[in-house]
C-alpha cells in the first residue's frame, strides 16, 4: 500500500467514524489528514523526479564513457610517448675526461665540469677543467 493509499484509508476511517469537523478536535484531525495527503502526493512526485534523474545520470555516464574512449584512442597514446621522448632529451650530459697523472678515464656530468676542478678518484690528483660553452669535449 502506498502512502497516498494509506492517507485515503485514514480519511475514509474518519468519515466512517462520523467525526464532527465543527469541533476543535475534528478540525484538527481533518487538517492533519489533508496535510498528510499533500505530503504523500509530494513524495510520489519526488520519487518520479528521482527516477528521471537516475535516467539522466545514466545517459551522462554513457556519454562520458564515449568521450573517454575517444580520448584514449591510439593517437592519444602516441602523443604521450612523444612527450616522454622529449623529457628524455632533458637528461644531464655526461663527459669522459682523462686524468693527466694516472691516465685513467672517468665520466663526469655537466654539473661537475661547472665546478672547474675535482680530485681524481683513482690517484687523488687535482684535475682542472677548462672549456668554453662551444666546446664539445672539456680539456683536462
Amino acid at each position: 500500500m502506498t502512502t497516498t493509499e494509506k492517507v485515503a484509508y485514514l480519511k475514509g476511517l474518519m468519515e466512517g467514524m462520523k467525526l464532527d469537523t465543527e469541533t476543535n478536535e475534528g478540525k484538527l484531525l481533518s487538517v492533519i489528514a489533508d496535510i498528510l495527503g499533500d505530503m504523500a502526493e509530494d513524495m510520489e512526485e519526488m520519487a518520479g523526479d528521482l527516477f528521471d534523474l537516475g535516467e539522466d545520470v545514466d545517459a551522462i555516464s554513457d556519454d562520458l564513457s564515449d568521450v573517454e574512449d575517444y580520448l584514449c584512442d591510439d593517437e592519444w597514446d602516441d602523443d604521450e610517448e612523444e612527450d616522454e621522448e622529449e623529457d628524455d632529451d632533458e637528461e644531464p650530459l655526461f663527459f669522459e675526461v682523462t686524468c693527466p697523472a694516472c691516465e685513467k678515464t672517468i665520466t663526469v656530468d655537466e654539473d661537475v665540469l661547472n665546478l672547474g676542478s675535482i680530485q681524481c678518484p683513482n690517484c687523488g690528483e687535482m684535475m682542472e677543467f677548462e672549456f668554453d660553452e662551444d666546446d664539445e669535449e672539456p680539456e683536462a
